[in-house]
């Protein structure tokens, strides 16, 4: 496993941490699979208490393909984070080529009922000491 640099976004005092690793030992490049984790962390610096209710993620691979992946809550999951809470989780995403990107939003409702988008930052998905290639 390796570690590259966080990234992160703020939307209406949600900040989103996202770091990407590399699973070399899952990956299987012969075959056209490489592997990457990811582990996120959700910080509402805000003063109302909100709710992760559904994720939408944009995956796109060195050819340029593009996934999109919509779903409700994350790991399952619907968090609900007061003022101050910290929630984190981990997922995985395979490519069918060496590098590539994901970003996305999460779809929160507040505790007035009022819902909106918050971004996840885009982040690229390189493997460690590869030369990157864009089509």
């Amino acid at each position: 496993m390796k570690r590259k640099g966080s990234y992160e976004a703020e939307t209406r005092g949600i900040r989103v941490r996202v770091t990407p690793m590399y699973l070399d030992g899952e990956s299987e490049p012969d075959e056209g699979r490489w592997i990457w984790a990811y582990h996120i962390e959700i910080e509402n610096r805000g003063e109302a208490e909100v709710q992760l209710l559904a994720r939408h993620w944009i995956i796109t691979d060195a050819m340029g393909h593009v996934e999109e992946v919509r779903g409700s809550g994350v790991v399952g999951e619907q968090p609900v984070l007061g003022p101050g809470d910290t929630y984190a989780y981990a997922s995985g995403c395979p490519l069918a080529t060496s590098s590539g990107s994901m970003q996305g939003a999460y779809r929160m409702v507040d505790e007035a009922g009022v819902s909106f988008d918050v971004t996840i930052p885009p982040f690229s998905l390189d493997v460690p000491d590869a030369r990157r290639v864009l089509n």
